[in-house]
């Protein structure tokens, strides 16, 4: 169960010399960074010169220092229960990157095997993207046809009790650990939906999750629904698949798709460029901009799209989160799609993962994203082009009226392709039937396809 929505960028940055390599546990309560001379917590300062030690990262205040160390010296003396160097040390380490955003993080051996399955896509657990949010563990969004989504469990729901057990502040890591488990094993989850005042609780039974992050079929003839449920490594190869299967069940060119990016809570940043390439012909597709040289990165589309040019509608929604994000302002910035649904997540930081040693590594916010025009999305979301208020499609209550037309008529004259027998009208698409955005996703993209160009199929164009 992925822990939070991620863009990730997997490389190394040039670190100061003294980052380089995580400190050692103290032996003693005085702490400082290597190279940086320690006093006793009661001495003042000789001179305005000695209040700050200076490395390769800066100044780093002598003040700091010692609140630190008496506070480490207090923990160490007072606490109720003894509590050895190698869990201050731990703690100390987390409470600095937790301050610093939602993303950044230290991660053990546990986290990076976490991480690895979430680039792969296959893990035990119950399928929830979650995020740490002022203290509560809040869902992004539910992978598809997962049990938390066959649960009901939505994009902005809050988990309050995991098995009966409150979800603690300070131990937001272990509730995430909480959730994974066996596959079969149950757990129970309270549940505060958004805009609920009272939780619910919801039983579900843990699988092994294998997320195929790209799926497609037809809505109907000429018109297709591509998904994409996040951004793992083989997202591109296998959306390229699913787009050549549904080109060959439609028999001709698409005359049009909807790209449904809808609780989507992002992923890598290269499956991201991937993707929105594979619907661009040229032009900027993101950039990235952080303190470091090596943040600092421009991707561009290459020829080629993989429907041809045909009118393509992006849904996105609350839960669309990072690099979903970068194919949605990718697509509408380069003016080759129209954005309907919900104001996006807004995640604009890219997390880099630096490797301390073979089993620990610390991920770091290293970057903003920007959209193709310049603009950081970050807390601001992607507006869409037609927003769509959440609503969900009803069947009639009441029996369709007798007369619809002049086929339902006695004895009307016989039209020239009218059969003997009833008139069955065709079936509609399940989804359609229940989906209002899709619905009008598929109705916009209709009338962009009247506009269009006679679309001309490029599958060769990308590798």
């Amino acid at each position: 169960m992925p822990r939070r929505c991620c863009l990730a960028l997997l490389c190394v940055l040039a670190l100061p010399a003294w980052a380089a390599d995580p400190p050692p546990a103290p032996a003693a309560p005085a702490v400082a960074p290597a190279g940086t001379p320690t006093q006793p917590a009661t001495a003042p300062p000789a001179s305005a010169a000695a209040t700050r030690a200076t490395g390769d990262a800066g100044a780093i205040d002598l003040k700091d220092i010692r609140a630190f160390t008496a506070v480490y010296s207090l923990v160490k003396q007072a606490y109720v229960e003894d509590v050895d160097d190698h869990r201050l040390m731990q703690a100390a380490i987390r409470g600095l990157l937790a301050g610093l955003d939602p993303h950044s993080e230290y991660l053990g051996k546990e986290q990076l095997a976490d991480l690895t399955e979430d680039t792969s896509g296959s893990y035990a657990g119950l399928g929830i993207e979650v995020l740490q949010v002022e203290g509560t563990l809040r869902v992004v969004a539910p992978i598809d046809e997962s049990p938390a989504e066959r649960a009901g469990i939505k994009a902005g729901d809050t988990i309050l009790r995991i098995d009966g057990k409150p979800v603690q502040t300070d131990d937001l890591d272990g509730a995430v650990a909480g959730l994974r488990g066996k596959p079969g094993s149950s757990i129970t989850l309270s549940v505060l939906h958004e805009k609920q005042s009272a939780p619910v609780d919801i039983t579900m039974k843990r699988e092994v999750i294998r997320v195929a992050s790209a799926s497609g079929r037809l809505l109907e003839p000429g018109y297709a629904y591509l998904r994409v449920s996040q951004f793992q490594a083989e997202t591109g190869s296998q959306l390229r698949r699913r787009i050549e299967r549904v080109v060959a069940e439609n028999k001709g060119p698409l005359r049009g798709a909807v790209l449904d990016l809808r609780s989507n809570p992002g992923g890598l940043l290269t499956a991201a460029v991937e993707v929105s390439d594979e619907f661009l012909d040229g032009g900027t597709i993101v950039s990235t901009r952080g303190r470091v040289k090596e943040s600092d990165l421009v991707f561009h589309a290459t020829p080629g799209d993989l429907v041809g040019g045909a009118p393509l509608v992006v849904l996105v929604d609350n839960g669309t989160a990072s690099a979903a994000e970068i194919v949605a302002g990718a697509l509408k910035d380069n003016h080759r799609a129209l954005l309907m649904g919900r104001r996006t997540f807004g995640k604009g930081s890219v997390q880099t993962v630096l490797p301390l040693d073979a089993e620990h590594a610390v991920k770091l916010t290293t970057a903003r994203y920007y959209t193709p025009s310049g603009v950081s999305i970050q807390a601001a979301g992607i507006q869409p082009d037609i927003a769509l208020a959440d609503l969900a499609l009803k069947e009639r209550d009441g029996a369709p009226a007798a007369v619809i037309g002049e086929r339902d008529l006695r004895n009307h004259l016989k039209g020239p392709t009218e059969s003997e027998g009833p008139v069955t009208p065709a079936a509609a698409d399940r989804d359609l039937q229940q989906d209002y955005a899709l619905n009008e996703a598929l109705n916009a993209l209709k009338a962009l396809a009247l506009r269009a160009r006679p679309a001309t199929p490029a599958l060769d164009g990308k590798g």
